[in-house]
């Protein structure tokens, strides 16, 4: 039965609890996104931390901004309930980003967000499909307007948040992404009216479906998570080492204006906007003739779509004489979310097809798991951005997304068996 009253009109031809979880999820990631491209150059150039102790604080924190949902989903489900999880997890996370306008609380900032954002991140989406009835069309296109709103904060957050940071101080910056997280208080807050009635949560182990999780399946995950977790070695450098080059070793100079530093993070979620239609409509047209290429060679042409950006990147640092053109960054980003597109939805669908029954939730938990792992080692490769030539470390990461594609490649039979023996499951986006 569909959790919207019958009586109420939609709206955009969608439930009006898709745009109030929309708008929510909207601002949530302009939040994050906003203080994520400010964090970097506050600790480097305020804080006067040293390079590779800001980069590996970076790497640690958005890792555990991924961990934190493993336990929040717990909780949620076992003792808060959705809607008090994303109040609270929002609520802690808004006073997270206000913290960070007092330097000593750096460290206790970072924490407060990471906290806040392990109740709010899996409670969020979790409330998409009791929006529709089971034989609702429109439900199958739910997650992709959802799934549009962290693109669209995203792509805002370093043009609001990064302006205001670089021209009127950092402080500035982190209070716009607090206010951010707060719009998307109000909004939850107004629009409950719209979303479902909560179900009663159990208390203890929750009735599942039975299901065994073979030891075949688990082999493969852990084959695909262990070659996921070397790509983000290189992928998680966008915001990282990727952001400090643009900083030192980019001419940002457009005629008579500096473009400022951090609006080049708005680059990737604004392709992934312009990219994904077209990418989609691809694969369908491939797989509609036959010719559609399974998820692990998918998933490595990604990993070495992602390698020749950072060889390209170390072709420019080599010949550009001082600083490289901006235009150079522009399609470094181009090239990078285009081979994103290919390997990350897919690795997230790839687990949860695999998912045996009474085990779904567990799987796709064993997701975040990698892209925990994947954000701590790409902290630690991060240190190495002030010890070696610029132009051996985008080597470096060139060849560690082709030793995830080359292991990608390797499992793909495993893959396909797999895939043969379990059943597909739905699942929902993650960040």
């Amino acid at each position: 039965m569909s959790g919207r009253p019958a009586s109420v009109s939609p709206w955009f031809g969608q439930p009006r609890g898709l745009t109030v979880l929309f708008l929510t999820n909207m601002w949530e990631q302009f939040s994050y996104f906003g203080m994520r491209a400010l964090l970097v150059y506050y600790m480097t150039k305020q804080l006067l931390i040293a390079q590779g102790t800001a980069s590996l604080i970076y790497g640690t924190y958005t890792a555990c901004a991924y961990f934190t949902p493993i336990v929040g989903g717990v909780i949620a489900d076992r003792l808060l309930g959705k809607r008090r999880a994303i109040i609270v997890g929002a609520s802690v996370m808004a006073a997270g980003h206000f913290m960070m306008g007092f330097e000593s609380l750096l460290y206790l900032a970072l924490a407060t967000i990471a906290l806040g954002n392990g109740l709010f991140l899996p409670s969020l989406p979790s409330q998409i499909n009791d929006l529709y009835a089971e034989d609702d069309p429109r439900r199958g296109w739910a997650y992709n307007i959802y799934y549009l709103g962290i693109n669209i904060g995203g792509f805002l957050a370093p043009l609001l948040c990064g302006t205001l940071g670089e021209v009127f101080g950092w402080h500035i910056g982190f209070a716009a992404a607090g206010l951010g997280m707060l719009a998307g208080l109000l909004i939850y807050l107004w629009g409950q009216r719209y979303l479902p009635a909560e179900q009663g949560r159990t208390r203890g182990a929750p009735p599942v479906e039975r299901g065994r999780l073979g030891l075949p399946t688990i082999l493969v995950l852990a084959a695909v998570a262990m070659s996921v977790t070397v790509f983000r070695g290189a992928y998680e450098q966008a915001g990282n080492t990727v952001a400090l080059w643009a900083d030192t070793g980019v001419d940002r100079v457009l005629g008579a204006w500096a473009v400022p530093m951090t609006w080049f993070q708005s680059l990737n979620p604004l392709l992934v906007m312009a990219m994904t239609p077209v990418l989609l409509a691809g694969w369908k047209r491939r797989a509609d003739v036959g010719r559609d290429t399974s998820p692990a060679v998918r998933m490595a042409t990604g990993a070495l779509i992602v390698a020749g950006a950072y060889l390209m990147l170390c072709v420019v640092e080599a010949f550009s004489g001082g600083k490289a053109h901006w235009l150079w960054l522009v399609l470094f980003f181009a090239i990078y979310t285009f081979g994103e597109l290919f390997i990350l939805p897919t690795g997230l669908g790839l687990f949860a097809r695999l998912a045996p029954p009474g085990f779904g939730a567990t799987t796709v938990a064993a997701w975040y798991l990698t892209i925990f792992a994947g954000s701590l080692s790409a902290g630690l490769v991060g240190t190495l951005w002030s010890r070696m030539p610029h132009t051996a470390y985008f080597a470096l990461l060139a060849t560690l997304a082709i030793i995830a594609a080359i292991l990608l490649r390797l499992i793909d039979p495993w893959v396909r068996r797999a895939e043969m023996r379990e059943p597909s499951y739905p699942h929902r986006k993650a960040r």
